[in-house]
């Protein structure tokens, strides 16, 4: 009886690998082409922020892909460090006397293209009065000024040196270094203290000259103030009386008060700079 002899079955050989077929020179210049490849892209990456502004990057392959469209170059990023801050805007002051003129301008051209204030004539001169005598010594301003009567009475000084009032009424005395750049000439100085001296009243006043004479270093003008339906006398004068800058002595009287319009230009004629 016989009996069938099964052989048994070889397993199959081995897959060999492709990479064994392979020399071993093809090998290790591959790996050199992948190592070299991954350089350059670790190279091209930006390690940190700010960084990738100045280091290069890898130039795109000029040959687009056929699985979709051409790749698109990304914009370059910009450092933090690069970026320039926005600028905080300065706030503009509110001006508290004559509008404002062009940049450039000097506060003589300012003056002469303001309006309100018309030229003042070369010669100009009032009848002449006997001054106040003097009696009170500023010397933060360095001028000697009147002590006025009653109703006048002194104030706070408030942002002035001295100050004198009429109780209920606009009316006001006072001194003060000047509030104006001072000029060459006083009478400069004189016309810049009047033009100023607009922001003391209401809104839209304007001047004309009545007197205008030179004192003791110094200048004196005199001139009357209209806003509207209503009106002011007033004067300044300006003194150097040995302080940093000069003096400014400053009256106005509104028209509610007309029985002392007669004492404005006395106290202007009273002014005397100290030393």
């Amino acid at each position: 009886m016989g009996s069938d002899v099964v052989s048994p079955r070889r397993p199959n050989p081995p897959k060999r690998s492709l990479i064994g077929d392979l020399p071993m020179r093809v090998i290790y210049r591959g790996l050199a082409v992948v190592a070299a490849l991954g350089a350059v892209v670790v190279w091209a990456l930006p390690s940190g922020p700010g960084e990738d502004a100045a280091r290069p990057v890898a130039a795109p392959s000029a040959v687009p892909s056929s699985s979709g469209p051409a790749p698109v170059t990304p914009s370059p990023e910009v450092s933090p460090a690069f970026v320039a801050p926005t600028p905080t805007p300065t706030p503009t002051p509110s001006p508290t006397a004559a509008p404002s003129i062009a940049p450039g301008y000097t506060a003589m051209e300012a003056l002469y293209a303001d309006p309100r204030v018309p030229k003042l004539p070369a010669r100009l001169r009032a009848k002449a009065v006997r001054g106040y005598r003097p009696a009170i010594k500023d010397r933060f301003s360095g001028l000697a000024v009147p002590r006025l009567p009653k109703p006048w009475r002194t104030y706070g000084s408030g942002p002035y040196a001295t100050r004198q009032i009429i109780k209920g009424t606009r009316a006001l005395f006072v001194t003060a270094p000047v509030p104006i750049k001072v000029q060459r000439e006083h009478r400069d100085t004189a016309l810049l203290a009047a033009r100023w001296t607009l922001s003391r009243h209401p809104k839209g006043a304007r001047l004309t000259w009545i007197d205008s004479r030179p004192i003791r270093d110094g200048w004196m003008l005199v001139y009357q103030v209209r806003y509207g339906k209503r009106s002011a006398l007033a004067a300044v004068v300006v003194a150097k009386g040995g302080a940093s800058k000069p003096g400014l002595a400053f009256i106005s009287v509104p028209d509610t008060r007309k029985r002392q319009w007669g004492q404005v230009a006395r106290v202007a004629a009273g002014v005397r700079a100290l030393g």
